[in-house]
């Protein structure tokens, strides 16, 4: 782990990104913009959008600017529009036809702005059947097929946080969407509106198995496979002191060596045959329960059997190779990962902490020329600080 340094200015240097406050993927895909040096104001709403953690401690709103508008109030549209006028992107996560009726949807931002990159992350998309129905990841990567690939087969399937739906098949999809649109609005000067549902994402992320499930490689249940833990030399064993491995050693060379430090016979024709699996897993099982995690650790050390310690979200940061990378960060008092991926001319970094709601909108109101973000009574305006450790917009 290491503590942040003085950061560069990053690959994103100079775009502008309005993002309408919301929770979850939306927040998150700004992060990443923001990270790569993208100035990102974030519009507060009065009182926050719910289900938000402290303020101070939500690093998806680090490196982040933030303003508070009440879009409901009379001047409310008109100061977000401002900023549109203004931006490269805009990124809100409403239910469809919400911004339109807030008077800052995809018509009348281009009105203002027609380079305007308008990003919108749903879980359903803005069309279909279940377009205007409440949801969570969890409901979005169940109807993908996705949701049904994970855990045991004789138990309920596994459910993998809200990682795989909101942040592979949302955000990382709608930051995709909005720089491809971005670098075509910079070539052509006409915007556009990208359309970034975690069903079509979570979706996506499965082409691989639909490929495999075609040509007869993939069986349509759970635990019966080569990549979903069927297979028992690609898993997670528990060892004496209940923590686990992790073992991936597909290739043979792999597979053997594998074998070789865990002290298991060869078995070079049960790596092949279904039929024998249920059996070397039962000989692997009872090898790893023999030794701690740590006793393991030490033994598949150095070699190339594709074997890691699982390890928990506080351990991960301390782990030799991890920490070298400077894959975890420090900046005020928060452990948290940091920018990803690496860029060799234009490096990212956590320049500042998670913004505050409304602190910076005297800045915001100089530096991008809207001085309709003042307000006219004092309002509910966090005290800036100097490197802003604590800094945050509620998600």
């Amino acid at each position: 782990m290491t503590e942040a340094k003085t950061p560069g200015p990053g690959p994103l240097a100079g775009v502008r990104v309005v993002e309408l406050a919301g929770i979850g993927p939306g927040p998150f895909a700004a992060m990443l913009l923001a990270d790569l040096g993208a100035d990102v104001v974030r519009v507060d709403r009065p009182g926050g959008p719910g289900l938000a953690i402290d303020p101070a401690h939500d690093v998806t709103n680090r490196n982040k600017r933030s303003v508070i508008v009440d879009l409901k109030a009379p001047d409310g549209p008109a100061r977000v529009l401002d900023l549109a006028a203004r931006a490269d992107i805009l990124i809100e996560g409403y239910r469809p036809g919400v911004a339109e009726r807030l008077g800052v949807g995809p018509e009348e931002c281009h009105a203002r702005n027609p380079r305007l990159v308008y990003g919108r992350m749903t879980g359903w998309g803005q069309q279909g059947p279940l377009a205007d129905r409440a949801g969570h990841d969890i409901a979005y990567i169940a109807l993908t097929g996705t949701l049904g690939m994970l855990g045991d087969p004789d138990r309920p399937p596994a459910v993998p946080a809200n990682l795989l739906g909101d942040f592979a098949g949302g955000s990382l999809y709608l930051v995709v969407g909005v720089l491809a649109a971005l670098n075509h609005a910079r070539a052509t000067g006409t915007g556009q509106v990208v359309d970034a549902a975690i069903v079509d994402g979570t979706a996506h992320l499965s082409a691989l198995i639909h490929g495999m499930l075609a040509a007869g490689a993939w069986q349509d249940r759970r635990g019966a496979n080569l990549l979903d833990g069927g297979c028992p030399y690609y898993g997670t064993y528990e060892t004496a002191d209940g923590r686990h491995m992790a073992v991936g050693a597909l290739e043979p060379q792999f597979y053997d060596e594998f074998l070789r430090l865990l002290g298991i016979e060869d078995q070079p024709s049960a790596r092949t045959d279904v039929t024998r699996w249920p059996d070397l897993r039962e000989q692997v099982a009872a090898r790893f329960k023999s030794r701690t995690r740590e006793e393991w650790t030490a033994v598949f050390e150095g070699s190339d059997a594709c074997v890691a310690p699982v390890l928990s979200l506080r351990e991960a940061p301390h782990h030799p190779h991890l920490a070298a990378r400077g894959t975890f960060t420090d900046h005020g008092g928060i452990t948290q990962p940091a920018p990803a991926p690496r860029f060799s001319a234009t490096p990212a970094a956590v320049r500042t902490g998670p913004a505050l709601p409304g602190q910076d909108t005297a800045e915001v109101a100089r530096d991008w020329d809207v001085p309709r973000l003042l307000p006219t009574a004092p309002g509910p305006q966090h005290p800036r600080r100097s490197d802003h450790p604590q800094r945050k917009a509620s998600s």
